[in-house]
């Protein structure tokens, strides 16, 4: 089993010219590969597995990072089933100068986990084993639900 503490994960993406668009600001698909990598790492923290993605939920993009800020990416593992991940991610707009943050975009990720022969394979059961983890796996499944 696997706790749901061990599963965050924590990333930061410097948003450089290469990677806006015309207005100056993160293209969508670069902040979705981003949270797909982080997702990634979390499913796999999880399962001891290679995962990849099987399905991301709804993406909506509630405001601009712009360059020159950071992509912060939070991911965890909140679900699972037999050789399926569920992974909710939140990434926020963030400014290294002054630290303040908002969130950006918030998606939920199935990620599949496979064996060596590039077949689905078992995952262990989440245990949520504290207040904050209990937390975060209610927000996540309450969000699901919601379509973020």
């Amino acid at each position: 089993m696997t706790n749901l503490m061990e599963t965050l994960v924590e990333n930061r993406e410097m948003v450089q010219p290469n990677h806006a668009n015309m207005l100056d600001t993160a293209h969508g698909g670069n902040v979705m590969k981003w949270m797909d990598e982080v997702g990634a790492m979390s499913a796999m923290l999880f399962s001891g597995e290679t995962c990849v993605t099987a399905r991301v939920n709804q993406m909506n993009f509630e405001r601009p990072i712009r360059v020159g800020d950071t992509a912060y990416i939070t991911a965890y593992v909140y679900d699972s089933g037999t050789s399926s991940v569920k992974v909710r991610l939140i990434t926020e707009r963030e400014d290294l100068r002054t630290r303040e943050r908002e969130k950006t975009t918030e998606s939920y990720f199935v990620y599949v986990a496979i064996d060596e022969h590039k077949e689905p394979t078992t995952v262990p059961d989440l245990t949520v084993s504290s207040e904050e983890a209990d937390r975060l796996r209610r927000e996540a499944l309450e969000g699901e639900n919601g379509n973020c």
